[in-house]
């Protein structure tokens, strides 16, 4: 299906345009969700570093809301990976190589947005989105 050498490629590039898309992007897809977080006035650690406690929705600045709304656009992405998987058929005219191109491409896709389908799944997959010919 695909190299190592084509995923850490494809890697590169998506990461490359999620950042171009906004700083955070990247590490919220591969971090998890951002927490919007405040100084806890009423406490702090023994070592005299403010204690960091999640902030209010109503607390929220507008750079607070952007950066929670991030986390909708990685779902939304996810959202749409998923449907290009189960929706992957191989088109008119296209060839082999070019279909397997392409489904690597959703594959990568998926992996880097954190949804882990098995070598099986995958395999059954593009038997099923290959034409009876």
């Amino acid at each position: 299906m695909f190299s190592i050498e084509d995923y850490d490629e494809l890697k590169i590039r998506m990461q490359a345009h999620l950042v171009a898309q906004d700083d955070d992007m990247w590490y919220i897809i591969t971090d998890g969700p951002m927490k919007i977080l405040k100084v806890n006035t009423a406490a702090t650690t023994i070592e005299g570093a403010p204690q960091m406690v999640e902030k209010h929705r109503s607390e929220w600045t507008a750079e607070d809301k952007k950066k929670a709304n991030l986390d909708n656009a990685k779902e939304n992405k996810l959202t749409v990976a998923i449907q290009k998987f189960d929706n992957a058929k191989m088109k008119p005219r296209e060839t082999l190589v070019e279909f397997d191109e392409r489904f690597s491409g959703i594959i990568i896709e998926l992996i880097s947005l954190g949804k882990d389908y098995s070598n099986r799944e995958f395999a059954l997959k593009v038997m099923r989105a290959l034409p009876r010919e």
